[in-house]
């Protein structure tokens, strides 16, 4: 086949420092805040805001742990190639990254049908299937475009869901100093809100952080990778951290736990209480594009997840082509897109949103893992570095946060792991079956 017209063999180096960063916030910030911040407030109470600092605590030294792989490993792939280097068995890997390609694929899913309700809600005739239907045919069309293309769509988005968050620091921070309080009526005992609460918020809040681990996932696409993925990990984590404790602290000043975690709208609700005049519909086009960047933003890591997969040859070479002119793993949207339809009209997603969390922090335990047996086989680092200490830590603050999520989210994921073995064993049943005979 002539080069010309061959497919492309690397992707094009479209980020820098800046453009990653929104990246990282764009992807942090996503639906999560606008959802999450009312059940956690019925967890931990008045305490919420310690609920999103210690999910935030958490989920920086991890993030350390991101920030030196990023640097050592700057490609596609993400957890699924940190844990193959380390533990060198094909198996885990695969398993690896099978989680983490459900984890954006039901994430998907799920906030596909969360834009459908938002947008039932200016149209109710259309049916909500069609609209699922048009948004993935959406972002499946500007990841096929390129990265060039997804991550303007993400600026705009991410500017949009952020005022969102700034209208609610704006309207808060006026009623609050107007003498406005929520009604001390009802407000829990504070005497009975523990650290056990706090934990059990905190691993629900660390919903809200996932995304900083898929700036790895675009490595292959940053100028100066070494230098810049690290930064951007870690600048992207503070900034949406500081926005979620400040966010959440505010919204318990404007109303009381009880009416925080009641509300299908937290944030809505607080923008209402604090300044009733504020036109509504603002605030759920506002949502709409949240929901829609975050989707983006998965539909781009589950694509590059299988595209560094395959690269890595942990799954089939087909899947590792690039478009000629586009540059794009174009074929994996053919695997992406039939999948996240069906979960998305099966109807059985609701009781999945806990199970992210759960899958997260078990392959985020693996990845502190695989970055203390990596330091050990491989000292020598000129890129970001960080002591021995800050995976342990992080990989003990992990298990913690695990054993705080639900009972239910765990048997979800042992479902999923299930399934992931179950494949795995297909793959080398086929593979041994289709070897030359040697006698």
């Amino acid at each position: 086949m002539n080069k010309n017209v061959a497919e492309a063999d690397s992707l094009k180096r479209v980020f820098g420092l800046p453009t990653l960063v929104i990246y990282g916030v764009g992807d942090i910030l996503g639906a999560g805040i606008y959802a999450v911040v009312g059940k956690i407030a019925g967890l931990s109470g008045t305490l919420v805001w310690a609920s999103f600092l210690t999910a935030m605590i958490v989920a920086a030294f991890t993030a350390l742990s991101y920030a030196e792989l990023g640097s050592r490993f700057p490609q596609s792939g993400g957890v699924a190639c940190f844990v193959h280097r380390a533990f060198r068995t094909d198996w885990l890997s695969i398993l690896v990254g099978w989680l983490m390609f459900c984890t954006c694929l039901v994430s998907m899913a799920t906030l596909s049908k969360a834009f459908a309700g938002y947008f039932n809600a200016f149209v109710p005739a259309i049916p909500a299937w069609l609209i699922i239907l048009a948004l993935f045919s959406v972002l499946a069309f500007v990841n096929f475009r390129g990265m060039k293309e997804s991550s303007a769509l993400n600026i705009f988005c991410t500017s949009v869901e952020v005022s969102g968050l700034l209208i609610v620091i704006l309207v808060s921070t006026l009623f609050l100093s107007g003498g406005g309080a929520a009604n001390p009526a009802v407000v829990p005992n504070e005497q009975a809100i523990g650290w056990s609460a706090v934990a059990q918020g905190a691993a629900l809040a660390f919903y809200a952080f996932i995304g900083f681990e898929d700036i790895v996932n675009v490595a292959e696409e940053v100028k100066n990778p070494e230098r810049n993925v690290p930064r951007a990990i870690l600048l992207a984590l503070a900034i949406a951290g500081a926005v979620y404790i400040l966010v959440s602290w505010l919204a318990i000043q404007v109303l009381n736990p009880s009416e925080l975690a009641a509300s299908n709208a937290p944030l809505l609700d607080v923008v209402r209480r604090a300044q009733p005049n504020f036109p509504q519909v603002v605030f759920t086009i506002i949502a709409l594009f949240a929901v829609l960047n975050t989707a983006l933003l998965n539909f781009v890591t589950a694509s590059r997840l299988l595209f560094g997969m395959s690269r890595e040859g942990l799954l089939s070479a087909w899947l590792g082509k690039l478009h000629r002119r586009r540059a794009t793993p174009y074929r994996t949207l053919l695997v992406i897109l039939p999948i996240a339809i069906f979960l998305a009209l099966s109807g059985t997603l609701q009781f999945l949103a806990g199970t992210t969390a759960t899958l997260i922090l078990a392959m985020f335990c693996l990845v502190n893992l695989s970055l203390l047996l990596i330091k050990r086989r491989e000292p020598e680092n000129n890129g970001f570095r960080v002591p021995y200490i800050v995976p342990a830590i992080a990989l003990l603050l992990n298990l913690v946060l695990f054993a705080f999520a639900s009972g239910a989210s765990h048997i979800l994921a042992l479902v999923f792991v299930g399934i992931g073995m179950l494949l795995i064993l297909i793959q080398k049943a086929f593979r041994r079956g289709h070897l030359p005979r040697t006698y």
